[in-house]
């Protein structure tokens, strides 16, 4: 009987040297119907071949198609074992950072008033904690939402807000690494998942300097929950208010992630 062993926090792919679990991924893929390959713990072509026929055929736990790369990460290895995926959740973020994932998800709810103005009684306050005037323009909000929260919980927790004081996705993903907060890339994160945790500002950006940026409640895999503002349900450009969204994933997140749980 095979012993399913829990994922190791790492991405597993070709040429990896973990002969004990690359065994139990080929002894798996056998039985699954995805072979035959040897089982000899290496991870060669013939086992990346069957990995892909895997993913082709499989989705996630969320019902998602698998991402066909011939790598094992915690989706694909949880989908291949046929495994649950345990969360890891806000009560696991250190204490300020816990404190603003409480403090965003109060605000759920919150909306622009009139709908695509930037603006609305709730939606000038976090626009003044970063120190921009409502009054005079019209601001993306989503920076400001997240340094709003955390402001919050520094009052409370009597302690200083460590975050860059801005309203600008690229300036605070540019100015967080010049003052040495821990910055995590994409391509760490999707190599080892289990670096993301909740707490954690994730950091888009597009092309034309633009970006977005809210805060990760949960992680479950290569899936996030999170909390964002100037955002909505359906995922387009013209955010409205503050949500709850269920529908990223650890690889739509260029240029990465940013640690206010470890201080400089």
């Amino acid at each position: 009987m095979l012993t399913v062993p829990a994922f190791p926090g790492q991405t597993i792919s070709a040429g990896n040297k973990d002969a004990n679990n690359v065994l139990a991924i080929q002894q798996r893929l056998n039985a699954v119907g995805c072979g035959p390959v040897a089982e000899d713990g290496v991870f060669g072509p013939e086992t990346l071949a069957a990995v892909e026929l895997f993913q082709v055929r499989s989705t996630d736990s969320f019902g998602t198609p698998l991402t066909v790369d011939g790598k094992i990460g915690p989706m694909t290895w949880a989908a291949l074992f046929g495994i649950e995926i345990p969360a890891r959740v806000a009560t696991s973020a250190p204490e300020l950072p816990s404190g603003a994932l409480a403090n965003a998800a109060q605000e759920i709810g919150v909306r622009e008033e009139p709908l695509g103005s930037n603006r609305g009684p709730r939606v000038d306050q976090y626009l003044r904690a970063v120190g921009l005037d409502p009054t005079r323009g019209s601001f993306p909000w989503c920076a400001a939402f997240v340094y709003f929260c955390f402001n919050q919980a520094s009052i409370t927790l009597g302690v200083r807000n460590p975050l860059v004081r801005t309203a600008g996705v690229v300036d605070h993903w540019n100015e967080a690494g010049s003052r040495g907060f821990h910055r995590l890339s994409l391509d760490e994160c999707q190599t080892e998942p289990s670096l993301v945790q909740p707490g954690m500002i994730f950091i888009i950006t597009t092309r034309g300097g633009q970006g977005h940026t809210g805060l990760v409640e949960e992680v479950r895999g290569m899936a996030l929950t999170t909390i964002e503002g100037n955002t909505n349900l359906g995922g387009s450009r013209e955010g409205i208010g503050v949500f709850r969204r269920t529908t990223r994933r650890v690889s739509d997140i260029s240029p990465g992630f940013i640690d206010y749980g470890q201080l400089p």
